[in-house]
C-alpha cells in the first residue's frame, strides 16, 4: 500500500509517497528531472512489501510546498541538505540512499559529504560527478551528450518544453515510460513556476565542493541505450568508489531505467540493501 505523506523542514513542506512499517530499515529515494516521486512507486511498494520503509519525496521546486524564487537557492548544497533535513524529520540516522538522473547527482554529493548517514548507496544512469567531469573534459561523445545543460539554462527553455500540449517534455521520455506518469509529470510542471523551479537545478551552477571518492557501500547502474550518460563515465565509475562496489548493465534500455524496467530494477535494489 502506497502512503501519501508530508514532511516539513526549515525548507518548507515536501510531498512524499512511503510504504512498509514504520519500524523497517530506511530507503530513501530520490528522482530526477522531469518527474516526481511517482516514478519510484514500483520501487517503494516493493521494497515496503518486503520490510523496508521506502520514502520517496518531490525534491526542491517539484514539491509546491518547497518552491523557491531563485536559482541560486537549487545548488547541490541545499538539494544535499534536503536530504538530511528530510531524513531527520523521518527520524531516521542512518539509511539506504537511492537516486536516478538528478536524484543520482544528489544521492553521489550526499555520500561524498555526509557518509556517516548512508547504510549503502544505489545509483541509476548517473555517474560519479568525479566520472562525468573526467568524461566532460576527455570525450567528444560525452560532451555532445551534455550539450543539453547549457540550452536549458536559456530562458526560452520553458516556453520550448511547454508549447504544442508539451510536446518536447514528453518526447523526453521516448515512449518507455508510463502514459499516465508522463501526463502527470506535464502536468504538474505546467502549473505556475514550477518548470523553471526544476530548470533552476540546471541554472544554480556547479557544485562548489571537490568530488571526492565514496566509501560507503554502493550499486550503479546503467543502461546501455542511454542518451544522456555514455560509456565512458559509466566505466570509470568504479574507480571513483573505494567501499564494496557493484556495477549493472542492463541492455537495450533508456535513460528511465526504474520506470522502463521496474521489476528489474526492484529486484536489483532488493539483492544491494540484502
Amino acid at each position: 500500500m502506497i502512503e501519501q505523506l508530508s514532511i516539513t523542514t526549515e525548507a518548507g513542506s515536501f510531498d512524499a509517497i512511503a510504504s512498509g512499517p514504520e519500524d523497517g530499515r530506511p530507503v530513501l529515494l530520490l528522482h530526477g528531472f522531469p518527474e516526481a516521486a511517482l516514478a519510484w512507486e514500483h520501487q517503494v511498494g516493493v521494497l515496503g512489501s518486503n520490510g523496508y520503509r521506502a520514502v520517496a519525496f518531490d525534491q526542491r521546486g517539484y514539491s509546491p510546498g518547497v518552491r523557491p524564487e531563485h536559482a541560486a537557492e537549487y545548488g547541490v548544497t541545499q538539494l544535499v541538505q534536503d536530504v538530511l533535513d528530510v531524513a531527520d524529520q523521518l527520524g531516521w540516522g542512518e539509511f539506504d540512499l537511492v537516486g536516478h538522473d538528478w536524484g543520482g547527482a544528489v544521492a553521489w554529493w550526499t555520500a561524498i559529504d555526509h557518509p556517516d548517514r548512508l547504510r549503502t548507496l544505489a545509483v541509476l544512469s548517473t555517474p560519479h560527478p568525479g566520472a562525468l567531469k573526467n568524461a566532460l573534459q576527455t570525450d567528444e561523445d560525452q560532451q555532445l551528450r551534455s550539450r543539453y545543460m547549457t540550452e536549458w539554462r536559456e530562458k526560452s527553455t520553458e516556453r520550448r518544453m511547454l508549447e504544442n500540449n508539451a510536446h518536447a517534455l514528453r518526447q523526453m521520455f521516448e515512449w518507455r515510460v508510463r502514459q499516465s506518469h508522463v501526463d502527470e509529470y506535464v502536468q504538474r510542471l505546467q502549473e505556475p513556476g514550477a518548470l523553471t523551479a526544476a530548470l533552476n537545478w540546471y541554472r544554480a551552477g556547479k557544485p562548489g565542493g571537490v568530488a571526492d571518492k565514496v566509501t560507503v557501500k554502493t550499486m550503479y547502474v546503467w543502461s546501455t541505450e542511454d542518451v544522456v550518460f555514455g560509456s565512458t563515465a559509466a566505466f570509470d565509475t568504479e574507480n571513483w568508489v573505494t567501499g564494496p562496489y557493484r556495477f549493472e548493465m542492463i541492455e537495450d534500455v533508456t535513460h528511465w531505467i526504474p520506470e522502463e524496467v521496474p521489476e528489474a530494477t526492484s529486484t536489483l535494489l532488493l539483492e544491494h540493501l540484502a
